[in-house]
Parts: structure tokens; C-alpha cells; sequence
């Protein structure tokens, strides 16, 4: 069954899915857009028009950052355990070398907790796993993550869950709320990347810190995942380090 958009959503009970994932279409409020517990989300090409054009209607900035970068894609992502094991192998790698060893342990079949369970420290360092990452991965088995739970969990609940995993920080939580479960609201300060961006295209002297761009984030509501977007396409950065390949 096909998305509808977002702003020509009927009410109603069931579900609706886009390939990988199921929401619940009484989820959508009273003007036809699709919410989970009142927050916005992004599930379709017409959900990140609809808020590239809000973004654009309240920011002259974003609304030329709009015409740069062209219409944006749909980056919504499958959700589950191999896609923050991805976010773990790849932090502090380029994009190169954590695709190169997420190659790897798929090709070794070490992408899920049963397989990585079962297989010793020296099998995950031969796919190219720190000792470090070895046990981040393991602390993402031993958590037992209830992933069809974190879909219907407000972003905040995501967070919380995510970030009392061993090798998983606030960034991380994020970036799978934003594009794993396709929240509209979430923003990513942490991420450098953004942060650039953001001081290219506002044309500061130095990129904000983490709070500075939380803050100025505040008056980006509801659509800051679209904002995020938004400055990235428009300054060639890339949205996330999570493998290409996740």
C-alpha cells in the first residue's frame, strides 16, 4: 500500500507502509497531515515538499538554499539493529573505510545479533572492528532494543533508549530518529557537517557550537530534519556517516 501525502492523508484506522516499516494512520491529525503523537513525520516525497515550502515561506535564507540544492529526496531509511550497528562501525571513519569494513561483515554475515554474538573478538577484528567498536557492538546486542516499540515512541523516548547504549551518543540517536523513523522535528547540532553549513550559508565568521545551533534550531519547528536537509544539499555535504551500505 502507497504512502498518501501528507497533506491529502484521510482519517482513519490501519496501517500504511513504505517498504520497510509500519505507521499508524490514525497517527494523522485533524488537517490531514500525518503525525505520532503530535509530531510530524516524513514519509513520502510530498511530506519533504511540504516542509521545504513551510521552510521557505519563513526563511529567505532557506527558501534560496531551496532553489540551490533542487527538490530533495526522500532518506528515509530502513530502521532496526544493522542500521546503528552501521552508525557504530562508521564513527570516526571516512565514508570510504566505514563502507569498506560494513562490506566486509556483511559479506562475513556479522550483521546481526545473533551473528555477532556468536562470533569471537578476532572474527570482528578481521572485518576491520576497533576493539572499541567490538564492544559497542556487543553492548547494541546485549540492549535488546524493542525496535517495532521505538517506532510508535515519541523522539525524545527514542533518544533516551538509544543513548543508554554504550557507543551510541546523542548525534547517533538522532540521526536514526531522523532518518530511520523519518521524524520531522529532529535536528542534529552536534553533526560538524551542519554546522559548516549553517555558517556558510548565514555567512558567519565561525561555525556555531552544538548549543548555539540548538538554539537558533528552536524557531525551525516543526521541520528541522527538512532545514537539515535543506543546507546540506545546498553546501555539498553529506547527510550522515551511517554506511551507504546499511
Amino acid at each position: 500500500m502507497s504512502i498518501p501525502p501528507c497533506t491529502e492523508a484521510p482519517n482513519g484506522s490501519g496501517f500504511v507502509h513504505d517498504g520497510s516499516k509500519a505507521y499508524d494512520v490514525s497517527a494523522y491529525n485533524e488537517n490531514g497531515q500525518f503525525t505520532l503523537r503530535a509530531e510530524r513525520l516524513i514519509v513520502s516525497d510530498a511530506c519533504v515538499a511540504e516542509g521545504v515550502k513551510w521552510l521557505g515561506e519563513t526563511d529567505v535564507k532557506f527558501a534560496h538554499a531551496a532553489q540551490i540544492s533542487g527538490p530533495l529526496p526522500l532518506r528515509l531509511r530502513e530502521d532496526g539493529f544493522s542500521q546503528l550497528l552501521g552508525a557504530i562501525v562508521s564513527q570516526q571513519l571516512s565514508v570510504a573505510s566505514a563502507d569498506a569494513i560494513w562490506r566486509r561483515l556483511k559479506e562475513a554475515e556479522l550483521i546481526t545479533p545473533v551473528t555477532i554474538q556468536n562470533a569471537s573478538d578476532d572474527d570482528l577484528r578481521a572485518c576491520g572492528l576497533s576493539r572499541q567498536k567490538i564492544r559497542y557492538a556487543r553492548s547494541l546486542c546485549d540492549a535488546d532494543v524493542d525496535y517495532i516499540a521505538l517506532r510508535q515512541a515519541s523522539t525524545q523516548d527514542v533518544v533516551k533508549t538509544l543513548v543508554e547504549i554504550s557507543g551510541i551518543g546523542v548525534w547517533t540517536a538522532e540521526i536514526y530518529a531522523m532518518f530511520s523513523l523519518g521524524r520531522a522535528d529532529v535536528f542534529a547540532p552536534g553533526d560538524l557537517a551542519l554546522q559548516e553549513a549553517v555558517r556558510i550559508l548565514f555567512e558567519l565568521d565561525t561555525r556555531p557550537s552544538e548549543k548555539q545551533l540548538r538554539k537558533m534550531a528552536e524557531n525551525w519547528s516543526p521541520w528541522r530534519a527538512d532545514r537539515k536537509s535543506t543546507r546540506l544539499n545546498s553546501s555539498h555535504s553529506s547527510v550522515s556517516r551511517m554506511p551507504s551500505s546499511a
